[in-house]
């Protein structure tokens, strides 16, 4: 009974990960969109894995899906960096940053 709470928890902490990733990706604009998403997609992947695998137990099954967590935390951040700089390279207002100075009248 306690496994199944525990399960319980992580699944719907991980859909909460999901859901909230979701609403950042179509709330943010550029760059905050990746951030957001790679973000949701970690956490809540790991969440959602961890309660599978603790609610099937110890065997071959858990081990694969920890695998699989392990794979996605070390491709995610990598595929998440070459999107965010193929969208600086390609987008022109991205480059640009505004600086204020304080000898500047506003």
């Amino acid at each position: 009974m306690i496994r199944l709470i525990i399960c319980v928890f992580l699944l719907m902490a991980g859909m909460f990960m999901f859901f909230t990733a979701t609403v950042g990706v179509n709330k943010y604009r550029s760059l905050n969109r990746i951030h957001t998403s790679a973000l949701g997609d970690t956490l809540g992947l790991l969440f959602v894995i961890s309660g599978l695998a603790i609610w099937r137990g110890l065997d071959f099954t858990s081990v694969k899906l920890v695998c699989v967590v392990l794979f996605f935390w070390l491709a995610s951040p990598v595929a998440g960096h070459m999107i965010s700089r193929l969208m600086v390279e390609t987008h022109e207002d991205l480059g640009e940053i505004e600086v204020i100075r304080k000898d500047e009248e506003l």
